[in-house]
C-alpha cells in the first residue's frame, strides 16, 4: 500500500558536501494526507571534525553541544533511515527537497557506507518536492488559497510564510517536525484546492512520464526557481538539447527573442552562462532533470487569466520558438558549453583523505565493494576492530578508518588514534580558512556584533565560542 512520507532537515550548515544533518524530523500519512502513527523526530551528532555554520546555528538553534548530548550518530540514522523508514511504496515528500535535504541524506549516506540512492527508488519507493508544485499552483491555479509576499512586496513561496497567511500549523519555524506538519497541511490545502493540478504534478516524479512530455517538443508550461519572481517563476520553454546519457534536457525560455544567442559560439555562451554579476543578462536556458520532478505542464493549462498574470504574450512565444527551430546548431553549441563548465570527471585521480567525503559523485562503487560495504555496516563495536577489508574504490579504502573514528572511537588502535588526531587538526587548523577553527571563531566574533542581538542568539554564539574551544587551540 502507498504511503507519504514528509521530512525534514536541520543542518550545521548550508554545503551538502561539508555539512551535517544536526534535526531529521519526518512523518508518514495515507494517500489522502492523513497521519499515520507517530512522527519521527531525533537530532544527529556532529563528529569531532566538523565545525558548524554558525550562521546556520542562529537560523535553527540546535547547538553542537545539544546534538551530541541527546543525538544519536550519523551511523544510526542511516541505519534508521534505510531500515524503519524507506519502507515498499512510500513517496518521500519535502518542499526544496530536490536541491537541498537529499543532496544532505546522499552524502551521510555515503560517509557511513550506505548505497546513497536505493532508498529513493528500491521496493518502488519515489519522492517529490512540494516547493514546485506549489509554486506552479500559485501560477496557474491560485483560487482558494492566500499566497504572501516578501518585505520588498515580491511574491514568495517559503513555508512558514505560507504557513501565516495560511493559518496552518507552524509553530516554530526551522523545526524540523515543526515544518513537516506545516508541509503536510499546506499539501492538504493544495489538493483541496486544486486537486486536479495536485495529483497531476504528484505523477511527474515518474521520471519517463516527464521524459515524453518534453522530448515530444512541444512548448511546455515550466515553473522553477531559476525563472524571475516578477512571472511567479513560470515561463514557456522547449527543449533545445538532451543532456549527457538522455537523464534530462536544456530548455529555452521563449519569453525571450533567441536571436543574440544564436549567434554565439559556444565559448561566448560559457560566459553568458556563468555571469552572476549583477549587471549580467539574464540567460534564457537551464537544465531540467527527469528524476528531479519538474513542475511542468502543457500550454493547455494556460487560461486567459494565467496569460494576463504571468505576463505571457503567446504570439512572442511563438515567433521566437519559429527562430530557435531555424537554428539547426544551437543545441549542439549548448551541449559544447556545457561540457566546457562541466567536463567529465577524470578515470584517475589523486583522492586525499581530507576530500574523500565529497566524492560521492566521482563514480558508482563496484558490485564486489557494496557487498564490502554490507560487511561494515553490519559489524559492532567488537568485530569492526578486526575488519580487514581491501575494497577495489581507493574513496572507501579512506572512508573506512573515518568511519570507525567516528562510529567506534573505542576500537581504535593507538596507531588509529594517532591518525584520527593528526587528520582533525589538518582538518581544523590546517584547512581551507572557512572550515578552519581560526575562520569558525572570527566569524562568531562577527556575529557578536550585529546590533539588536537578541539573548537567545548571545546564548547560542556564546555556546558555538565554548564548543570550538573545547576541541583545541587555535594556530
Amino acid at each position: 500500500m502507498m504511503t507519504y512520507y514528509f521530512y525534514d532537515l536541520e543542518t550545521s550548515g548550508f554545503r551538502a558536501r561539508q555539512a551535517r544533518i544536526m534535526q531529521f524530523a519526518g512523518q508518514r500519512t495515507d494517500t489522502s494526507l492523513k497521519p499515520i502513527g507517530e512522527p519521527d523526530n531525533f537530532l544527529v551528532k556532529l563528529t569531532e571534525d566538523v565545525l558548524p555554520e554558525p550562521d546556520a546555528v542562529l537560523v535553527h538553534g540546535i547547538t553542537p553541544q545539544t546534538a551530541r548530548a541527546d543525538g544519536i550518530s550519523e551511523a544510526e540514522f542511516a541505519r534508521r533511515l534505510t531500515r524503519d523508514i524507506a519502507k515498499e511504496d512510500t513517496v518521500f515528500i519535502g518542499f526544496n527537497n530536490i536541491r537541498f535535504d537529499d543532496e544532505f541524506i546522499r552524502f551521510t549516506l555515503w560517509r557511513n557506507f550506505h548505497d546513497a540512492y536505493e532508498w529513493q527508488w528500491q521496493g518502488h519507493t519515489s519522492r517529490w518536492d512540494l516547493l514546485d508544485a506549489t509554486r506552479m499552483t500559485r501560477a496557474l491555479r491560485p483560487a482558494g488559497i492566500q499566497w504572501p509576499f516578501d518585505a520588498e512586496g515580491r511574491p514568495a513561496n517559503r513555508l512558514e510564510l505560507l504557513a501565516a497567511v495560511n493559518k496552518l500549523d507552524h509553530t516554530v519555524a526551522h523545526d524540523a517536525l515543526s515544518d513537516v506538519r506545516a508541509m503536510i497541511a499546506l499539501a492538504q490545502l493544495l489538493r483541496r484546492q486544486q486537486s486536479k493540478l495536485f495529483d497531476y504534478l504528484l505523477k511527474l516524479r515518474d521520471k519517463n512520464k516527464v521524459r515524453a512530455l518534453v522530448e515530444k517538443g512541444d512548448p511546455l508550461v515550466y515553473s522553477s526557481g531559476r525563472y524571475p519572481a516578477e512571472f511567479e517563476k513560470t515561463t514557456v520553454a522547449v527543449i533545445v538539447a538532451p543532456t549527457e546519457g538522455n537523464r534530462g534536457a536544456l530548455m529555452y525560455d521563449l519569453r525571450v527573442d533567441p536571436t543574440p544567442y544564436l549567434k554565439l559560439d559556444a565559448a561566448e555562451l560559457v560566459s553568458r552562462w556563468q555571469d552572476r554579476s549583477e549587471e549580467a543578462e539574464y540567460f534564457p536556458v537551464k537544465k531540467l532533470g527527469y528524476s528531479r520532478c519538474p513542475a511542468v505542464a502543457p500550454l493547455s493549462v494556460l487560461d486567459a487569466d494565467s496569460q494576463q498574470r504571468l505576463k505571457l504574450d503567446l504570439k512572442l512565444v511563438q515567433s521566437n520558438l519559429k527562430k530557435l527551430r531555424a537554428a539547426k546548431d544551437f543545441g549542439e553549441k549548448l551541449l559544447a558549453a556545457l561540457e566546457i563548465m562541466q567536463p567529465p570527471s577524470q578515470t584517475e585521480m589523486v583522492i586525499e583523505q581530507s576530500q574523500v567525503d565529497e566524492l560521492l559523485y566521482e563514480g558508482f562503487v563496484s558490485r564486489a565493494d557494496q557487498l564490502k560495504m554490507g560487511v561494515v555496516r553490519a559489524a559492532d563495536a567488537e568485530t569492526i576492530a578486526k575488519l580487514a577489508l581491501d575494497f577495489e574504490d581507493e574513496r572507501l579504502k579512506l572512508l573506512f578508518p573515518l568511519y570507525k573514528a567516528r562510529n567506534f572511537a573505542k576500537s581504535l588502535t593507538s596507531a588509529e588514534r594517532e591518525a584520527w588526531a593528526n587528520f582533525k587538526h589538518q582538518k581544523l587548523l590546517q584547512g581551507s580558512e572557512q572550515g578552519t577553527l581560526a575562520g569558525y571563531l572570527k566569524r562568531i566574533e562577527e556575529l557578536a556584533k550585529r546590533p539588536n542581538l537578541s539573548a537567545h542568539d548571545k546564548h547560542l554564539l556564546k555556546e558555538l565560542e565554548l564548543y570550538g574551544q573545547a576541541l583545541g587551540p587555535v594556530e
